[in-house]
């Protein structure tokens, strides 16, 4: 099959094109490298079945013509991280309403299959846990910043289902937490890779808020594997939470990769509006239900939060030159 990746060089995307390839489909991976590395896909940057183009999935015109290339598309583009819905919310706003709806527009032309890649953030601070896939959005005010990421995500899935509704064939997916070999310090925030390159040089482990914030991280192979999934044709109109449901606190997380690292660091906190200002809030917990993509996709996260770790350590004591103790 013929495969167009948007965002295929970011964290995510870039394991997707690499399983995608794996698996013997042809990939076009398009990629503007605000946020991605090209270096994520040296793995596959030789291979025959492999085509990278660096643009924009705001090129209408260079869009429409990769489109017009392909059978399936998985839409990862997307403008992210903490900082830039803080500082930069208009970024944020166009950058992903403008750029699905682009994608949208083309394939139902065209009638493509597309995969869209939405986010846990979209339940907002519902407390009713877990969340299920039709559990209502929970938001802040809209003087703050820090929703605007979760609400033009929702609007992007809001175009999903509409378009689905006309006969496009389209599956959402929520990603909770991902995580792994990769991942950098830019990416969506991430606070494991900051925990543990900070661990293997025994610099202190900067721990936001009170840390009894809990996530549900998800390894990346569990994410791809997901991911993949739903590009059977069987899951047009579906949403589909794609995370582990193994809840821990984020400090539990930086004693356990802490202790993983054999390290010296310590652990310190900071309060959130000493690094995002006052208008920041964050959710106390966010918990996926599985239920409906085991029963209906037969996703099953295979990877516990200690080997995932484990793996994503032993990567980055490569990537920064260090050895194992343990």
């Amino acid at each position: 099959m013929k495969i167009l990746v948007t965002g295929g060089s970011g964290f995510i995307g870039s394991h997707l094109v690499t399983q995608l390839i794996a698996q013997g489909h042809d990939v076009i991976t398009l990629d503007d490298l605000s946020n991605g590395k090209i270096s994520l896909l040296n793995q596959v940057m030789d291979n025959p079945k492999h085509t990278f183009i660096q643009g924009s999935v705001l090129d209408r015109s260079l869009l429409n013509e990769l489109m017009d290339q392909v059978d399936v598309v998985f839409h990862l583009a997307a403008v992210l991280g903490v900082k830039n819905l803080v500082e930069h919310p208009l970024k944020v706003i166009e950058g992903n309403i403008d750029g699905t709806r682009n994608v949208l527009e083309f394939a139902f032309a065209r009638k493509q299959k597309v995969v869209f890649s939405s986010t846990s953030e979209v339940y907002g601070k519902n407390n009713n846990l877990p969340y299920n896939e039709d559990s209502d959005r929970v938001l802040g005010s809209t003087l703050k910043n820090r929703w605007c990421y979760a609400t033009a995500k929702a609007l992007d899935e809001h175009l999903c289902f509409a378009y689905a509704e006309k006969g496009l064939p389209i599956t959402v997916v929520r990603y909770f937490n991902a995580y792994g070999p990769g991942a950098t310090t830019s990416d969506y925030g991430m606070v494991i890779p900051k925990f543990i390159k900070a661990a293997l040089t025994n610099s202190p482990i900067t721990v936001y808020g009170d840390g009894n914030q809990t996530r549900c991280f998800t390894y990346i192979d569990d994410t791809v594997q997901g991911t993949i999934k739903c590009m059977d044709s069987n899951y047009n109109g579906e949403v589909f939470n794609i995370g582990r449901d193994e809840e821990i606190s984020i400090n539990q997380l930086a004693n356990k990769i802490k202790f993983l690292c054999n390290s010296n660091s310590d652990i310190i906190h900071i309060p959130y509006d000493e690094i995002y200002g006052e208008k920041y809030e964050d959710t106390p917990k966010r918990i996926p239900n599985n239920e409906k993509a085991r029963s209906l996709l037969g996703f099953s996260p295979l990877i516990s939060i200690d080997e995932g770790l484990r793996k994503t350590i032993a990567y980055y004591q490569n990537e920064l030159g260090y050895g194992s103790d343990r």
